[in-house]
This record gives C-alpha cells, structure tokens and sequence, in this order.
C-alpha cells in the first residue's frame, strides 16, 4: 500500500468515525468504508498511537479521539482570530495608512494569517499564508517574548542566524538580549533586519489565558516608518489595537 493510499484510508476512515459519534466496531467499519477488516485494524492502529482514534474495550468501538479535537480548536482559534482582528487592523492601516500583517507561530516559523495593504505606492510584498524567520521579525520576536526562559533558549539553540540584511542579529546572546527588550517594552522592532528598507513595529494579541497566541505589525520604508514615528505615535497606538483586540478574546489584562 503506498503512502499516499494509507493516508487516503486513513482519511476516509475518520470521515466515516464522525458519523459515530458513540462509536463502531470493526467489522461494520469495514464494510462502511469498503476496506478488509485487516486494512482497516492496522489503519486505526496506526490512528490510535497517534490519539486520533481511541477504542472502547468494553464494546470494542473505535471513535474520534482527542488529537481531532485539538485540530478543530486550533484551527477554529485561528479563523476566530482572523474574524475578530480583521475590523481593527483595518481601522488601524487607515490611520497610519501603511500594511499591517497579522501572523501566527507554525512550527518554528511566522506565517502570515491576514495583510491588510496600504495605499502607499511603495508596498509589501508579502502575501497570506507566506512564512518568514522568527529570529528578524518583529512579529516573530512577540511570539518568542511568550516562553518560559528554558523553552526560549532551547528554540534559541536551533536557530541558524542566517543575515538577511547588515542590522539581522546573528548571535543567540544578542538576540536572548532582544527578547528581554521586547519583554519589557511590550513591542518589538525590525530595524531593517529582515529586508533592508523595511522598518516594523508588532505588538502581541492575548487570549483569555494571558497567552500570546497571535502578533500584528504595522510595516513600511524606514524613510516613512521612522523611529520618531515609531516612538512618537505608533508606540501608543500599537498598544491601544493590542488590548482592543485582545479583549474580545477574552484578555482581562493590561
């Protein structure tokens, strides 16, 4: 059976497990899905050491497991995230009239979840759902900002300080001293360290538990996104949009 059948079975497999939500055994399973009963045992082994499908032992049912689950929330939890945030940082490329990203963490990586473009002639080329480095983004230095100190320096370890641009920090020393800063200002800064024209500011996005599950950026030029902008507006203003959004996920923080 080649990879891409076992994972086309698999796949039919827990479609028809959603239509039981109380379970089903084997032999009935079988002929649902129109595979051998010895396919399909050794298809929900595999599902069951992975947590996607668990067994009853004392009906012998296999059912949905908790791993589904988990799959849903999160992907629930992003769309959610999209919805609630989409008004505010429309509102808020409006006023600084320059893009805003929104991004997420996957695994190890930022990835861009929504972009709202500016009417600026001078654009972002980033699209959604594109990836980029975490170690010279500031959206990617909000998302680390969250760790305990042992998680931060072990995702620290891996990390190949490649440099993009000649501001791209290229030491784990100096880039644990970055974190620290954005721990304690609440924001991060991409000083033309990821493209060398481009200067970012991002902020963290909270859920109910206080955790930083999402970041969102205003990015332009760094002829146009100064540090005196950065300090002398957009600081506040970053800060305003992270709490505003935040709360309608929940946040009770300040």
């Amino acid at each position: 059976m080649s990879n891409v059948q076992s994972l086309e079975r698999a796949l039919t497999i827990l479609n028809k497990l959603s239509e039981y939500p109380d379970g089903i055994q084997i032999a009935r399973l079988s002929e649902q899905v129109g595979l051998t009963k010895s396919t399909v045992h050794r298809l929900l082994a595999t599902l069951s050491s992975m947590n996607y499908v668990v067994k009853d032992e004392e009906t012998d049912k296999y059912k949905l497991g908790l791993q589904v689950l988990f799959l849903s929330r999160n992907l629930l939890n992003n769309s959610n995230i999209v919805t609630i945030a989409k008004p505010y940082l429309e509102r808020l490329s409006q006023e600084v009239n320059e893009t805003v990203h929104l991004c997420i963490e996957d695994q190890g990586e930022v990835v861009y979840i929504d972009k709202i473009e500016s009417n600026q002639t001078i654009r972002m080329y980033s699209r959604i759902g594109s990836r980029a480095p975490m170690y010279c983004t500031g959206v990617g230095k909000i998302l680390l900002s969250d760790k305990d100190q042992d998680t931060l320096e072990k995702i620290v370890s891996t990390i190949h300080f490649i440099p993009k641009t000649p501001n791209t920090i290229t030491s784990k020393e100096e880039f644990l001293k970055e974190i620290e800063r954005v721990r304690n200002q609440g924001y991060a800064l991409d000083n033309a360290e990821n493209e060398a024209v481009l200067m970012c500011i991002a902020s963290p996005i909270y859920d109910h538990r206080g955790k930083i599950i999402a970041s969102f950026s205003i990015s332009g030029p760094n002829n146009r996104v100064t540090l005196d902008v950065i300090n002398q507006t957009l600081v506040e203003k970053m800060k305003h949009y992270s709490i505003a959004i935040s709360r309608n996920l929940g946040y009770t923080g300040s």
